[in-house]
């Protein structure tokens, strides 16, 4: 089966809607969400609504600590995360928050894991960072392959039968093999709002047939993004970093 796997979308419809018309183009069978349908962007009912309908198609959706801030608030971001989620919560419906609410924090399948942010604790929203990060989470599950997001870098961690890691940041559009003799783990870029120098959207596609992943850049209209920012009264600076990738 083709999964298509995305990541911190952060209500960026243009972002999403270009991923999700590219993940068709390339076969995908399935949508895996790891969290943060909303934050930082202008169009969290879209986004949600979007994320519900595909649910209702089988896709499988994990909660990420935007989706959990919206109902339970955190004194964990910073303040212009902090406005985007205040603004976010007073646009969704009863339905749309309880949807976001009822996220589990974790989902596994055959072999493999999906989460947010990573296994060990994920309700404590912690980044992987490096190849320590990767270890601990690793070794919190038995399954073979973990696929997160959370740090909007992408990033592929692989630990041999011996607990000897290694990492490389993945080339787009090149196909890599998670081979069965080490354990894995997949980090997503961001749809919505990537952070590694690279405005264009960032999503995954895997397949369970050959084991292979490739991750994707898709561009979108980061203009309109933007300007939607802008034009409800979120900080301008949430608009200004989709142009850097930062």
């Amino acid at each position: 089966m083709r999964l298509a796997l995305i990541a911190d979308i952060h209500a960026n419809r243009q972002a999403f809607a270009a991923c999700l018309e590219a993940a068709r183009a390339r076969g995908a069978e399935r949508l895996i969400c790891l969290g943060d349908i909303v934050g930082y962007g202008a169009d969290p009912e879209w986004a949600v609504d979007t994320v519900m309908d595909l649910v209702s198609k089988g896709a499988v959706v994990v909660r990420g600590n935007h989706d959990d801030a919206v109902g339970l608030p955190s004194d964990r971001m910073n303040d212009e995360a902090q406005a985007a989620i205040d603004w976010t919560r007073n646009r969704l419906s009863a339905e749309q928050q309880r949807f976001l609410a009822g996220l589990p924090m974790m989902r596994e399948e055959d072999n493999r894991l999906y989460v947010h942010s990573e296994a060990s604790d994920p309700a404590r929203w912690r980044y992987v960072r490096d190849t320590s990060d990767a270890a601990r989470s690793m070794m919190a599950t038995g399954l073979q392959i973990t696929f997160c997001g959370h740090i909007h870098r992408p990033g592929l961690y692989s630990m041999s039968s011996a607990a000897k890691m290694t990492s490389f940041v993945p080339t787009a559009g090149v196909a890599v093999q998670l081979l069965t003799g080490r354990r894995w783990l997949a980090v997503l870029g961001s749809v919505g709002q990537p952070r590694d120098g690279d405005p264009a959207a960032s999503f995954a596609m895997y397949d369970t047939a050959s084991r292979e992943i490739t991750y994707l850049r898709v561009a979108y209209d980061v203009e309109t993004a933007a300007a939607r920012i802008r034009a409800n009264g979120l900080p301008h600076w949430l608009a200004d970093r989709l142009f850097a990738g930062r």
